[in-house]
């Protein structure tokens, strides 16, 4: 079985055992970075299938950075 990466450890987490809506995710959109809830993202996204996990430069936790892409 393949270890998860650090991104899909973090999202698991809030999707099954934390409250997803405390969760922001920051992703490039073209030449701008947005910033959404997790939920949100989920579903513009398509589960991944629009904006790939590649794209994403942040993920918070209210006011904590879980992930960030340099």
């Amino acid at each position: 079985m393949a270890k998860k990466t650090r991104m899909e450890e973090i999202f698991s987490k809030a999707k099954f055992a934390d409250d997803a809506n405390l969760y922001s995710v920051t992703f490039r959109d073209f030449d701008t970075l947005r910033t959404v809830s997790l939920p949100r993202f989920l579903e513009e996204s398509e589960n991944f299938q629009t904006i790939p996990a590649s794209r994403i430069t942040m993920i918070k936790n209210g006011d904590n950075v879980l992930f960030t892409k340099s």
